[in-house]
């Protein structure tokens, strides 16, 4: 069966179209920078590669391009959409109603749109990849993998927030976590690497970000909560804030509630503090002597350094960090700026080793390490491919 992936992200496409259950993988690519003027656009198959630079300005262009790539008479993979037996969706956010892979019928959309306001930079876009799929793809079994699910293992003590109790039993406010998908793919890759079931602490740094505290190959606690816009800093989103603040700025300041939501969910994070988004640039900027670019990813790094300590803590003990995702997996610097000063927690870093780029699973720490540092290029789309397989199957 051939399975389309779409990963549709705040400000990236990723797919992939694979063939279950042998695990080929007959291309793969990705839009990044949507909603800039130089997004790219990259489309990879054993035959050919594509690789353009243009404007997309928003996810149904950028979808609209996949197929057109997918379909292309001279570099395409596949002659007509009746070959694609199944697109399989990441969806972001699944609240109470979902904890597993679900065939996506009216139903559930309307339930993915009623979340929108809980995941307002990635739900809309994941309906829309959708939709768009729907009329493309109109033969093909549409199905919805939610990144909420994974962490439905953490206890009542790390999901449930110290607010009145009737938030939670009437209107399901807690803790759900986010970037489920890749979490349990790289920490099942890690266990493997490790060869026992550990207490791991799994970062995934992108636009989006957030960390896992695993134990046995379960979550037990995440940075993101109820909805992906706390924990760690991101691109646009500033992650934990003194509730306060909200109101100060309303009543204070002369803000509405939509524009300090906008506010702290698309023009802070990194943008916020130095004017880009994209962690390339702002590393560019930071090397040229930019003060707020070098002082962005000091934050960014110590902010991270503090959820490593806080999970040490509730796992009683640290086997292995993981670095995955876009930034993760392909910034040295912020990797070393994360272990540096960490050899309390057992955590060195091998400077040569973490230059290193590679597709492969690697260990970046010296052999004294105590803690294992690991990169493990993260792969939502076999994972996604593989929940959609097994449940057409079952």
């Amino acid at each position: 069966m051939k399975i389309l992936i779409i990963n549709s992200g705040s400000s990236s496409i990723k797919y992939q179209l694979m063939v279950m259950p042998t695990n080929e993988v007959i291309c793969t690519g990705m839009i990044d920078r949507i909603g800039l003027e130089t997004s790219n656009v990259t489309f990879k198959s054993a035959l050919n590669t594509i690789e353009e630079t243009l404007p997309i300005p928003n996810h149904k262009v950028g979808l609209q391009k996949v197929a057109s790539m997918l379909l292309d008479a001279e570099k395409g993979v596949i002659k007509s959409t009746s070959e694609i037996g199944a697109v399989g969706h990441r969806v972001v956010h699944g609240g109470s109603d979902f904890s597993d892979t679900v065939k996506i019928d009216e139903k559930v959309k309307a339930k993915i749109k009623q979340l929108f306001e809980l995941a307002p930079l990635h739900n809309p876009a994941n309906l829309e990849g959708i939709n768009v799929a729907e009329e493309i793809f109109s033969s093909a079994e549409q199905i919805a993998v939610f990144d909420t699910a994974f962490h439905q293992t953490m206890p009542e003590v790390a999901y449930k927030y110290a607010i009145p109790n009737y938030l939670l039993t009437e209107n399901k406010v807690r803790v759900y976590g986010f970037h489920g998908t890749s979490h349990k793919y790289v920490s099942e890759k890690a266990i493997d690497f490790l060869e026992k079931k550990s207490k791991i602490i799994t970062i995934h740094l992108g636009n989006g970000c957030s960390m896992a505290a695993i134990k046995d190959g379960k979550c037990i606690d995440t940075t993101m909560g109820f909805s992906p816009s706390n924990g760690l800093i991101m691109g646009t989103r500033c992650g934990d804030i003194d509730q306060s603040v909200v109101f100060y700025m309303i009543k204070n300041l002369g803000y509405t509630p939509d524009e300090v939501n906008s506010i702290l969910l698309k023009q802070s994070g990194m943008l916020g503090l130095t004017g880009y988004s994209d962690l390339r640039d702002i590393e560019s900027e930071a090397e040229k002597g930019n003060k707020d670019c070098q002082l962005a990813l000091f934050m960014n790094a110590y902010r991270i350094k503090k959820f490593i300590g806080s999970y040490a803590a509730a796992l009683n003990g640290l086997d292995a960090i993981v670095f995955t995702a876009g930034i993760g997996e392909n910034s040295s610097h912020m990797r070393k700026l994360i272990c540096t000063d960490m050899d309390y927690f057992g955590i060195e870093l091998d400077q040569d080793k973490n230059q290193i780029r590679s597709k492969e699973v690697r260990e970046i720490n010296v052999p004294s390490s105590k803690t294992k540092v690991l990169v493990i290029p993260t792969d939502e789309e076999y994972e996604i491919a593989n929940q959609v397989y097994h449940l057409l199957q079952n």
